[in-house]
């Protein structure tokens, strides 16, 4: 008689599903074998099963989704995915998931999760039919459109992403969304039929809940401060970042501190529309609103000589010198608090107006270092903000920057890898971090030292790409330094030498839009192309007419160095004018950089080389996405051949075709 082991059957493992002879073949015509997939699927799969981090670079072209789809399914826990975009979100959602779902042969739970301000509130809802305080058409239509989605059972998720017709810029949509500071939780009538609460109960019942960066870091920098909902990500024992590369930008946002004028405005403005809708309108709270908005325009308008992304590190000085307009903005948040105090007839409403003053009024005073009490500060605002009121060892970076017509005042960590350490790595069996840019010279210790991961398996993977047939690197010989005064002139020449080969179907991207702006008012006077400038219109409206129009170039900056896909002829050419390293004047640059060196680095080779040479990587990135892409890729910095740190990038990109000859570069497109 047989043994039981002999009759026992295998748990299925990633090696069954990749390759030539796996299930994923079988289940999919013209599939196409990728070493590289397998490879990092089965990585993946041994830092679960051992409870383990793993930091991957996985080249363009490998098919990461996949990779880690099959064996966090596999491995029969809950699971969470944190992306880069939201729009990575619906991609999983839309076509990875039910892709994967057709393979296996039975249903993935899966939940998606949005910030709050991504859902309709029902109850808002409900109270602009009661008490209707719209104005003109435009509102009217779009409050007839959402209320229709919603009440005639469109929709089960109430997520604005559904919502076709709703314009970007609506003005109606914060007024009637499920952000936290306007929420009463489980205090609301609505609370069990709440589009939150369902997007909760589906994670908690889900095997794989699938969040953007966002939110993850949100979530993760709020657990002392949870509200009736409780925490906004379930326990999970693994968490996938997808575009990992990412990771300290987002962080920051959410472990530092703004201030805006925006904030306050929005305050202003929701206790008028508040009071008119909810019946308690005074001219005590008309005078203690008009008293806050002047008082804010005062304090806001010390900020008008202020460069933007200026460090304020003189906040007492500064607080002293203008106790007039500080004391006026404090005095008014509290007299708005105070006023809502009074107020009966609508207590939910007015507590969370009182809860917003407090925490503006004790973010004005961390801010401006005039913390006092921690405890209090706590209580009154979050234990978030509490870090930065007692802030002992000076981790922060106090900044101010301007952006259109607002004013916003920063702190920012300086240093993530401690706490990062302590609230995310130490707390998950398993954290994967996973991107195509993670890598200086096939080492982590960049990105591990950054984000405070000390123990992790670690492995780079190649490209599916053949970047030598599909690519060439093009690096222009006698180019002056990108300080000299000639550089705009001369990279104007070799830029436009360059699109006169490819026929425009190109990206033109430069570290600064004094450059990019001169360049382009150059090239677009003799070129025969059309030539986008960013700025012209909205970055997803300047893409699309990129996408729409024959031989198009775009000129343009960081923002359209990652995260942007235009695969095929379209974009042939990548140009980038200078190695991209940060502006070493940038308030976060520079106190990183000051830490680094005053703990007896080198702040240079440690930081920004790594930092620059993934921006880099980043950039040229944009342009082979397909197996079958080709097109060239062009630095007009020379640095990157005078300089000994210039073999840090080289060895750092693809295995690309180099040359210096423009005669090349013409052959490679068969000219």
């Amino acid at each position: 008689m047989p043994s039981p082991e002999e009759h026992t059957v295998p748990a299925p493992s990633v090696d069954d599903y990749f390759g030539r002879g796996g299930v994923l073949a079988a289940s999919m015509p013209g599939w196409e074998d990728r070493t590289g997939q397998l490879e990092m699927a089965q990585e993946i799969e041994r830092a679960i099963a051992e409870k383990r981090n793993l930091i991957v670079e996985a080249g363009t072209g490998t098919g990461k989704t996949l990779a880690y789809l099959v064996p966090l399914a596999l491995a029969g826990r809950r699971a969470v995915i944190s992306t880069g975009t939201k729009n990575l979100q619906e991609q999983l959602v839309r076509k990875d998931v039910p892709f994967l779902e057709s393979v296996l042969g039975q249903p993935l739970r899966v939940a998606v999760m949005k910030g709050r301000n991504n859902f309709v509130c029902i109850e808002k809802l409900a109270e602009q039919e009661r008490r209707p305080s719209l104005s003109g058409i435009e509102e009217t239509s779009e409050f007839a459109l959402i209320r229709d989605w919603v009440e005639k059972q469109k929709t089960e998720t109430g997520d604005r992403a559904e919502l076709a017709g709703l314009p970007a810029d609506s003005k109606l949509w914060p007024r009637l969304d499920a952000r936290r500071e306007a929420c009463p939780g489980r205090k609301c009538k609505q609370f069990s039929e709440c589009f939150v609460t369902k997007m909760h109960q589906r994670a908690r019942e889900a095997d794989l809940v699938v969040v953007n960066h966002h939110l993850f870091f949100a979530d993760l920098a709020m657990r002392a401060d949870e509200d009736d909902f409780g925490p906004i990500i379930p326990p999970h024992d693994t968490v996938v970042f997808d575009e990992a590369h990412e990771m300290e930008s987002v962080a920051s946002q959410f472990f530092g501190q703004v201030l805006s004028s925006h904030q306050v405005e929005d305050l202003a403005r929701h206790t008028l529309a508040a009071a008119k809708q909810g019946g308690f309108a005074s001219s005590e709270l008309e005078a203690a609103v008009k008293s806050l908005r002047a008082s804010a325009k005062a304090f806001f308008a010390l900020f008008e000589d202020f460069q933007p992304r200026q460090v304020f590190s003189e906040r007492a000085t500064f607080r002293s010198d203008h106790a007039t307009q500080y004391g006026g903005l404090d005095a008014a948040l509290k007299g708005l608090n105070s006023t809502l105090s009074l107020v009966r007839e609508r207590s939910e409403e007015t507590q969370l107006l009182r809860g917003r003053a407090s925490e503006i009024r004790a973010l004005l005073r961390v801010l401006l270092g005039d913390a006092g009490d921690v405890a209090r500060v706590e209580a009154e605002g979050s234990s978030a903000l509490a870090s930065v009121a007692d802030d002992q060892t000076g981790n922060f970076v106090y900044w101010v920057d301007k952006r259109g017509n607002g004013v916003y005042l920063h702190a920012t960590p300086i240093d993530l890898g401690p706490v990062l350490d302590e609230r995310l790595f130490r707390q998950h069996a398993s954290a994967v971090l996973a991107s195509a840019t993670l890598a200086v010279e096939e080492s982590f210790e960049y990105i591990r030292g950054r984000l405070g991961l000390h123990s992790a398996y670690e492995s780079v993977i190649r490209g599916h790409f053949d970047f030598r047939r599909q690519a060439l690197l093009y690096l222009p010989a006698e180019m002056p330094e990108p300080k000299a005064r000639e550089f705009p002139e001369r990279a104007a020449s070799e830029i436009q030498s360059v699109l006169e080969i490819t026929r425009g179907r190109a990206f033109v991207l430069f570290t600064s839009y004094r450059q990019m702006r001169e360049v382009h008012r150059i090239v677009s006077k003799t070129l025969e192309f059309p030539c986008l400038l960013q700025g012209q219109g909205s970055n997803a409206e300047l893409l699309d007419r990129f996408r729409q129009t024959r031989s198009c170039v775009l000129f343009a900056t960081a923002s359209f160095w990652q995260g942007v896909d235009v695969p095929g002829e379209q974009l042939s050419c990548v140009i980038i004018d200078k190695l991209p390293f940060a502006v070493p004047s940038d308030p976060i640059v520079h106190a990183r950089t000051e830490r680094i060196n005053a703990e007896g680095g080198n702040a240079f080779r440690e930081y920004q080389i790594p930092q620059a040479a993934l921006a880099l990587k980043q950039g040229f990135g944009r342009l082979i996405r397909t197996a079958s892409d080709r097109g060239v890729l062009v630095l007009l910095d020379n640095r990157i051949q005078t300089k000994a740190y210039g073999r840090i990038f080289l060895n750092s990109l693809p295995d690309y075709a180099k040359t210096a000859d423009l005669d090349e570069v013409a052959r490679f497109f068969g000219r």
